[in-house]
């Protein structure tokens, strides 16, 4: 090999590896300035997931479970305990489902919020529409998914082709339903 070749690759590796130390230097500064604003954000979504969920409370204080998960118990105004939020998840069709449920203090489903999902558009997505997840409310036991129009409130209809979705969400609610269960010394 030649000196001069040997001199261009050298320095061509080093020019190399320059712009990449400026680019990560770059993207760590970026992530150190923006990572607490990101986190407030995240923190804001999900105390609007939880009043959502949970429209009866005002204020909510978390609270670890046995597993180490983390549970919400939620006070309206007087500061009497009106009801629970817990976030499960599931595996999907696409991957990891992940939800909020709502409990009222005698165990029956308030409201149910999807916060991830990565199944299949105009199939398993159908999870998040209003119609599919009203069915929950209401419910007060561990629920089961049926293929047909469901006539218990404790019977969740599934999603056309999105059996599998269905069943994630139906296991997520049942997750939190134990969650409750656990946290209240109740048994549905």
């Amino acid at each position: 090999m030649k000196k001069k070749d040997v001199r261009e690759i050298i320095t061509t590796a080093v020019s190399l590896f320059l712009i990449c130390a400026v680019a990560a230097g770059l993207l760590a500064v970026v992530n150190h300035v923006t990572a607490p604003v990101t986190a407030q954000n995240r923190q804001a979504s999900e105390n609007a997931a939880r009043a959502e969920v949970l429209p009866a409370a005002q204020t909510f204080t978390e609270t670890t479970l046995s597993d180490g998960s983390t549970g919400y118990v939620g006070t309206d105004e007087t500061g009497a305990v009106c009801g629970y939020v817990f976030t499960t998840s599931a595996s999907s069709y696409g991957g990891k489902l992940e939800l909020m449920t709502g409990f009222d203090k005698n165990g029956v489903v308030t409201g149910i919020k999807i916060l991830s999902i990565e199944d299949t558009p105009g199939l398993g997505m159908n999870a998040k529409k209003e119609d599919f997840l009203r069915q929950y409310i209401g419910s007060d036991g561990v629920l089961s998914v049926i293929k047909n129009a469901a006539a218990d409130k404790n019977e969740i209809a599934a999603i056309t082709s999105a059996t599998i979705t269905s069943k994630a969400v139906t296991s997520a609610v049942n997750t939190a339903r134990g969650f409750y269960d656990e946290l209240t010394g109740e048994a549905a």
